[in-house]
């Protein structure tokens, strides 16, 4: 080559390289394109041999008395939340109500998407009662005084941040009233009646 022209040197390099098409990255790329984000929805493509899709269970955290999701998943091959593992503390449950039902005082609320064993109620800072953790309601008897009302989720990590709601017994006082008015004007009534009776024995 060294002996060729210059011009003729180029030349041939040109076409050498003609015949040596640099490799391209045709079908190899390391993000996946946008668009195949925005068709996910709720079904899920299975990887298993057979094939299939997975739907989301039938769950839900507000709802008492489910089977485990983690169950309804390995019985109908549904996708569970993402539910934290039982090495990890318990998410916050979601404390939805606290009212008086005419007896006692009862709390609603709903399950944080975390492994739960049991939850926990406290009335002033102090605890009131246990609960399993499947039950998303309980009583806890009578509150007098206007104070903080708080559940808890607990696993063997530890327990969950308390959500809490301050309650007001107005609603309590109002039918202890209501049932005291009842008694005396019951004990009023039968008072006269007695009265009434004795009177009619006098005179005869």
């Amino acid at each position: 080559m060294r002996n060729l022209p210059f011009p003729l040197v180029i030349l041939c390099l040109v076409s050498i390289r003609g015949y040596c098409p640099l490799p391209t990255t045709s079908g190899v790329s390391g993000t996946f394109p946008q668009e195949d984000y925005d068709d996910y929805d709720d079904t899920v493509t299975s990887l298993s041999p057979g094939g299939g899709s997975f739907q989301r269970c039938d769950y839900n955290p507000c709802r008492e008395g489910q089977i485990p999701c983690a169950n309804l998943s390995d019985s109908n091959h549904c996708l569970c939340p993402g539910f934290t593992l039982y090495d990890e503390r318990p998410g916050v449950p979601d404390l939805k109500s606290v009212s008086w039902n005419g007896s006692d005082v009862v709390l609603r609320w709903c399950e944080p998407y975390s492994q739960v064993t049991s939850y926990i109620v406290t009335v002033g800072g102090q605890e009131k009662q246990r609960f399993r953790r499947d039950q998303r309601s309980g009583a806890v008897g009578e509150i007098n005084n206007i104070t903080e009302v708080c559940v808890i989720a607990v696993n063997d990590a530890g327990q969950s941040d308390r959500s809490c709601m301050m309650y007001q017994p107005k609603d309590n006082w109002a039918l202890t009233a209501g049932l005291i008015g009842g008694a005396l004007g019951f004990l009023l009534l039968l008072l006269l009646v007695i009265l009434l009776w004795r009177c009619s024995r006098q005179r005869k």
